[in-house]
């Protein structure tokens, strides 16, 4: 038993997929996961949040251009703040509109409407800055010194913004989906656990990278949805290994699991074939909602080389 304080358990508030939702890929067959209808009125309110702040940005931009340039001589110290007010607006609302996408994802289906919901911070920042830092460098009412100034950090500003509104690692339906299926086909239920600071959840409490030492000493546990609009990006691509090493469950649970998610064999618990139930491991960590004790996050989970454990 480890000296350490045990960590306190937080259930976080479900927002599972609306009913009727199916984690197949057949275009046919309606969206492969929906969002519940309050995860879906809180990503349009946050879209409009994100829409109104890269207006904003762009009306700098359309000030900076049409008047502030075509001064004589240019106000340059407002020239700078324009340029650092746009930053500023381009990645707030970038920041807002991946938060809308963890809620309501795109589906890879439409892969036109994918890139563009995905990637339009980056795409707002170009529009935002590229005009007027080519305008800068061609303004005749500036000395090659203040174009050198005012274009350059121009540029800074624009990668930043740019880099904040690219989605490196983009939420789907599908992703979704096949997240949820794994999860509930192994255990039963769509119950994950997560901590602040970490990018990935896992299918039971007891696995070490939840039990590592974190700031706020908690383990959060939550739907699958849940856990994505924390932050999370994805499953963790060690869940196999955690669930036989860690979860209680056996090579043989988690081979129907992934033949079942994969489409190659029955659901688990198919009555009709004598699979295992979910959620019958010994352990039974996966979905016993109690706490374990350990120390905590440090949100160095799954680096580089842990990754590599699974393809």
């Amino acid at each position: 038993m480890s000296d350490t304080p045990q960590k306190k358990v937080v259930r976080v508030e479900q927002r599972a997929q609306a009913p009727g939702a199916h984690s197949s890929g057949d275009p046919g067959a309606g969206p492969a996961w929906t969002p519940t209808p309050e995860a879906k009125a809180k990503a349009t309110r946050l879209r409009w949040i994100a829409w109104a702040a890269w207006i904003v940005a762009i009306g700098l931009e359309a000030f900076a251009i049409f008047w502030v340039l075509k001064q004589v001589p240019v106000i340059f110290w407002l020239l700078i703040v324009l340029i650092v007010a746009t930053g500023v607006l381009s990645v707030l609302g970038s920041l807002v509109w991946k938060q809308a996408n963890r809620l309501d994802p795109a589906s890879r289906q439409d892969a036109v409407r994918f890139f563009i919901q995905n990637q339009l911070g980056a795409i707002v920042a170009i529009i935002a800055f590229l005009p007027l830092i080519i305008l800068i460098f061609m303004n005749k009412n500036m000395d090659g010194k203040q174009k050198a100034v005012a274009g350059g950090i121009g540029v800074v500003v624009l990668l930043i913004a740019a880099a904040f509104g690219i989605s490196y690692d983009s939420p789907s339906q599908e992703q979704y989906a096949e997240e949820t299926n794994i999860v509930q086909q192994l255990t039963g239920e769509d119950l994950v656990y997560w901590v602040k600071g970490g990018s990935v959840f896992h299918v039971c409490e007891a696995v070490p990278d939840v039990n590592k030492e974190s700031a706020d000493g908690q383990i959060y546990q939550g739907t699958v949805a849940a856990a994505h609009e924390a932050g999370k990006e994805r499953l963790t691509k060690r869940w196999q290994s955690e669930a036989v090493n860690y979860c209680g469950y056996s090579d043989e649970q988690v081979a129907a699991v992934e033949a079942a998610v994969s489409g190659e064999g029955p659901a688990v618990g198919d009555p009709a074939t004598g699979a295992d139930e979910p959620g019958s491991g010994e352990a039974g960590t996966g979905a016993s909602g109690t706490e374990e004790s350990g120390t905590e996050e440090t949100g160095t989970e799954e680096t580089g080389t842990e990754q590599s454990a699974t393809p």
